[in-house]
């Protein structure tokens, strides 16, 4: 998949460039997150190393994935979304403008930074570069360091604050398209685990899911919040299989064939317990899968179906 043009054809290192700090506060319950945003002065020689940042980490990207729930990617490649599918615009929108009363005006609005997006304009076109910030921007981490400054061959007490960005960038926000180096930081700004849990939430309201079990209380104790389980759990949502009953009688017939340690009862429905919630994921994402050469039996991370 290429990457898309709003990103590969912007012209980084002739745009203008504001760069914005933002706290992140709500979100819980599956509401949208609060963004509070400033922007702030930065002199030329910070925007060319801003811009010299970016240009290395678009540089970086050799190929595109479509974002998934199990999907990951390597230090060459990045996920795709569409933005609309994230709470990615409530970031374009705040730093639409650079309102003189959104100027940082204090440290206090600097420290305890949740993520830092540089916002680039080309004409008419506009990308925003976002990364998630280090433990130097956080008060309670603060407090346990002395800072200090190299001068004239000797260690010197630093006064001033001092905050420290990776090269890296987590996501882009091209147009209506999310490019994501790193899916976990992306996650985590944007609140896309909520969207799991919600999903989650929706699928056992499904009849044909619930209608699966002799109980959903076990299943969804082992799941919890845990954000990888949640993931699983909304890409058997997306797979489907427990609607297919072909899928299921199959699933009863040779579960103990490939190593999976399943129970029903009479009825044929599938009994979840702590010890067995695991192998129920397994089967229902289809990741258990028999090689016809080895006949060996294998766990997938990411069934991708090639016929």
């Amino acid at each position: 998949m290429a990457i898309p043009a709003a990103l590969s054809n912007f012209d980084i290192q002739n745009a203008g460039l504001t760069v914005w700090l933002f706290k992140k506060s709500g979100g819980a319950g599956g509401a949208a997150p609060v963004y509070t945003g400033h922007w702030i002065t930065t002199d030329d020689d910070l925007n060319a190393a801003l811009k010299a940042s970016i240009m290395e980490a678009r540089a970086g990207i050799a190929e595109v994935h479509e974002y998934g729930l199990l999907a990951q990617n390597n230090e060459a490649s990045a996920l795709l979304i569409d933005s609309i599918e994230t709470h990615a615009g409530l970031i374009v929108e705040k730093t639409a403008n650079a309102l003189p009363q959104r100027k940082v005006s204090s440290e206090a609005q600097i420290i305890n930074t949740s993520f830092f997006v540089v916002r680039l304009t080309s004409g008419d076109d506009v990308l925003h570069a976002v990364r998630r910030t280090d433990n130097s921007w956080k008060t309670k981490k603060r407090r346990a360091l002395i800072d200090m400054a190299y001068r004239e061959n000797a260690l010197a007490l630093d006064q001033s604050p001092s905050f420290s960005l990776t090269k890296k960038v987590d996501f882009f926000i091209a147009n209506d398209k999310i490019v994501i180096p790193n899916k976990a930081n992306f996650e985590s700004v944007l609140n896309y685990r909520q969207a799991h849990a919600d999903e989650f939430a929706t699928l056992q309201g499904e009849a044909e899911f619930s209608q699966a079990f002799s109980a959903l209380g076990p299943l969804a104790d082992f799941v919890g919040s845990n954000k990888i389980q949640l993931r699983r759990m909304c890409s058997i949502r997306q797979k489907g299989h427990y609607k297919s009953a072909n899928f299921m009688t199959k699933l009863r017939m040779h579960h103990a064939a490939h190593g999976l340690t399943l129970t029903f009862d009479a009825n044929g429905l599938i009994i979840p317990t702590a010890e067995t919630c695991s192998d129920i994921i397994t089967a229902l994402l289809d990741h258990r899968l028999a090689s016809a050469f080895s006949e060996n039996v294998y766990d997938v991370p990411d069934a991708t179906k090639v016929n």
